[in-house]
């Protein structure tokens, strides 16, 4: 069952949470260095599962993490689109209406980098507010491990830890370095292979269609 969102208030609880930077998705590893932690999804840091062994251990994993992050506790549920301008069209299709139908828009980032306005672009971000439970967002979650959504997140009431799904991983960004660190050894089989870079960047161009890149692997 999810519950109200004020999206001015949570606009305001996140600016004096994190005001380090917006609330998107694939810039937290930079921006949260000191307490994050990055966990593969599945074994040998494969990126797509390809049968429904693979989408069980992927959200297994996931599950885990987010159970003991979240249990107990309500969170907010975020999902992502984007627009060419602030209230125009998804600028490209995905299900994240149908599979975040509570979802209500809080936050609208511009990037207005480009001199060319045909070029500047609209992240608008949705949020819901719901008690965890395992499981509950399993539909999200498998949409995620196929790059069909893109930017999801999930966090506590007071914003302190956040757990940002992406295909082949999560991003998990804890309150404390020592908290941090005994996540990361309590799944240390889950840590990205120490032969990998922390980060690598994607293609121009992901299955989502978004346009800028996400996490690498």
């Amino acid at each position: 069952m999810t519950t109200g969102v004020d999206p001015a208030l949570l606009a305001a609880l996140w600016r004096t949470r994190r005001p380090a930077g917006p609330p998107i998705g694939h810039t937290f590893r930079s921006t949260y260095t000191d307490v994050w932690v990055r966990f593969h999804s599945l074994p040998e840091s494969k990126r797509y599962p390809e049968s429904e062994d693979e989408y069980a251990v992927v959200l297994e994993r996931y599950n885990t993490v987010l159970d003991g992050l979240f249990a107990g506790t309500d969170v907010f549920v975020v999902t992502m689109d984007w627009s060419y301008t602030p209230t125009g069209p998804a600028g490209y299709p995905t299900p994240r209406r149908e599979l975040h139908p509570e979802g209500v828009l809080w936050w609208t980032e511009p990037d207005l980098d480009d001199p060319d306005p045909d070029f500047h672009t609209y992240t608008r971000l949705y949020a819901d507010r719901r008690p965890w439970r395992s499981g509950c967002v399993d539909d999200l979650l498998r949409a995620v491990a196929d790059e069909a959504v893109v930017e999801v997140f999930v966090t506590d009431t007071e914003l302190r830890r956040i757990h940002h799904p992406y295909d082949g991983g999560a991003d998990v960004v804890l309150a404390t370095p020592a908290e941090r660190d005994r996540l990361r050894e309590r799944h240390a089989a889950w840590l990205p292979a120490r032969t990998r870079p922390v980060f690598d960047i994607r293609p121009p161009a992901s299955r989502s269609g978004r346009p800028a890149t996400g996490p690498g692997l």
